[in-house]
């Protein structure tokens, strides 16, 4: 580990000092340049941030009458762990996969956040609870008789990009961007130093030195 000793640690600190794009850019030029989630996929309220580990859930439209409402929704929400998010993809159908009951069961279990490729619905209710959730926006239509889980703590795709049990979920109101187990430490080890630089080079420019002299000297912009 870097400046860290635990997953605590290092989500305060990328919480301090990270931002969305600065690490994109370290995964850029690591040629992992497909890692962020649709822009569609915004906070609900803007000051939102998000970060914790995957736990991804596999959603899909269901395929008979006899079929269990939801899935195996309810497995997956009491198989979260503290500092976990729950992050979902699947199930095209428009509908609400995230609300005020599946927020209040997370956060009771300690988990940190909610991503879904799809919507959510309650919102006040939701947002009362101070609990950051990512969709494409709210929409009412109940999930029921439309979508269900199928799998949890697995390996999923949202739109092309990979996301394992584990990876990290960073998300602020640029984006989500996702970072694999495998690349955390050097992630944000190098993120930390560009967000530090970038500081820097702000403050000089700021004092008057030209954009060219502060890209040549420390080499970002």
């Amino acid at each position: 580990m870097g400046e860290w000793q635990s997953d605590a640690e290092l989500f305060a600190l990328m919480r301090r000092e990270l931002y969305t794009p600065v690490v994109g850019d370290i995964l850029d030029a690591l040629e992992r340049r497909h890692q962020f989630l649709a822009p569609s996929i915004r906070p609900m309220r803007d000051d939102m941030i998000v970060v914790g580990r995957a736990m991804p859930v596999q959603q899909a439209a269901p395929t008979g009458r006899e079929e269990k409402p939801f899935g195996l929704m309810t497995q997956a929400l009491d198989d979260l762990r503290p500092g976990e998010i729950y992050i979902a993809t699947g199930g095209d159908v428009p509908c609400a996969n995230w609300g005020e009951i599946l927020t209040a069961a997370a956060k009771a279990r300690g988990a940190v956040g909610a991503v879904v490729n799809g919507y959510h619905r309650d919102t006040p209710r939701v947002l009362e609870q101070d609990f950051p959730v990512f969709s494409r926006g709210a929409y009412a239509q109940d999930s029921a008789p439309r979508m269900k889980v199928t799998e949890f703590r697995c390996r999923i795709e949202l739109e092309g990009i990979v996301v394992e049990p584990g990876d990290l979920v960073f998300g602020d109101r640029d984006g989500v961007v996702i970072v694999p187990q495998d690349l955390v430490d050097r992630v944000i080890t190098e993120s930390l130093q560009k967000a530090r630089t970038e500081k820097t080079v702000r403050q000089k420019i700021e004092e008057g030195i030209g954009c060219t002299a502060a890209f040549d000297e420390y080499g970002v912009l």
